[in-house]
């Protein structure tokens, strides 16, 4: 690394030294011009990666040992429910029925911009789909109350992460004899966000899609390799990913510019079972504040405090959810109306060949 190091600099250097030496030779114009570009090439290599440092966090990290967690007043985590600290996890809920557990920051979180990353499993007996319910990551106003939403309580205040493990639409659809198109059809388990201000229930019967703004299918259960969550709030821009295959690499499952969270909520994790069930294990939870050079612009923009949690265009979101569930039927018009307009254009041109072609055997008589 050191020799690579050392050659990529004797390059750049090799290379400035071959552009000033060329200075002479030329023209003033195109000098400024590599100049600038030269500069904007450095501007956008900034923005990438080094405008952004991250710190992490202790005080609102919860890993091993868990020393105090849920039992000491030094301790900055509480346990709720059915869950218990071992060696080498939180387990939020065992693989037992009807059983519901959670872990809180007991310390607010007053930061700008932040990334959280869940080192998680879940495993448990159950086969495919005969396992429930799923886990939940928080960062909301209200900690510490029980409820249907993956253990924690509806009308939440704040950010919710979901890795539903049962698909409840799918089994009333199933009972119901319905079935699902191919496009509105999930395969889970499932990761998706929501945004609630603290009036906006969740719909547990359809799996969250009413209110959702995004999500992704990630097999988690039962892996012999660890699963991580990756959360990032930045620039008011909400970013999910998940590591779930074991190669150490982030997929892309929810980017969304446009929420507002504000500051001084709490992180969480809770866990559900119900008729089903599995063990849902946190290992950890790392928070990382993150450091970010604002422009002017984007600092008068951010002058304005929020109260409410929201997000911009909400409804343009939930508009074009409705396009695509109905796209379907938008291509069925499309061809009706399609060959209704070939078939008028054909009588058309039918009437029109036959008075040209009555008019020319007028033109012999």
């Amino acid at each position: 690394m050191a020799a690579d190091s050392r050659s990529d600099r004797y390059s750049d250097s090799k290379s400035m030294s071959s552009l000033f030496s060329t200075r002479n030779t030329m023209p003033f114009k195109s000098y400024w011009i590599l100049a600038f570009l030269l500069f904007s090439v450095n501007r956008c290599f900034a923005d990438d990666d080094h405008e952004m440092e991250e710190f992490l966090k202790r005080e609102y990290s919860l890993s091993k040992p868990y020393q105090g967690v849920g039992s000491s007043s030094s301790s900055h985590w509480d346990l709720m429910g059915d869950a218990m600290v071992t060696a080498d996890q939180v387990r939020l809920t065992p693989d037992m029925q009807s059983r519901q557990g959670a872990v809180w920051s007991r310390m607010p979180c007053h930061l700008n911009d932040w990334e959280m990353q869940v080192h998680f499993k879940i495993h448990g007996k159950g086969k495919k789909n005969l396992n429930g319910d799923g886990l939940a990551i928080w960062y909301t106003k209200e900690r510490m109350q029980k409820g249907p939403v993956f253990g924690n309580r509806d009308n939440f205040t704040g950010l919710g992460v979901f890795v539903d493990t049962y698909p409840n639409e799918e089994k009333h659809i199933e009972a119901q004899k319905k079935r699902y198109t191919p496009r509105t059809q999930r395969i889970f388990p499932f990761v998706l966000a929501m945004v609630g201000n603290g009036s906006i229930a969740y719909d547990h019967e359809r799996d969250g899609r009413p209110t959702e703004l995004g999500g992704c299918n990630a097999m988690v259960r039962n892996l012999k390799h660890d699963t991580f969550l990756f959360i990032r709030y930045i620039r008011r821009r909400l970013t999910v990913m998940i590591d779930i295959d074991g190669q150490h690499e982030w997929r892309d499952c929810l980017d969304l510019p446009g929420v507002r969270l504000p500051q001084g909520y709490y992180f969480g994790a809770t866990a559900v079972t119900g008729d089903l069930s599995d063990n849902h294990d946190i290992i950890s939870l790392k928070l990382y504040q993150l450091t970010v050079l604002r422009s002017k612009k984007e600092e008068a923009e951010e002058e304005e405090e929020i109260t409410i949690p929201s997000v911009d265009n909400l409804d343009l979101l939930r508009l074009g959810e409705v396009e695509e569930g109905m796209s379907g039927i938008a291509i069925f018009f499309t061809v009706l109306f399609c060959m209704l307009g070939f078939i008028f254009l054909i009588v058309i041109g039918l009437v029109v060949y036959s008075h040209w072609n009555e008019s020319r055997r007028k033109r012999f008589y």
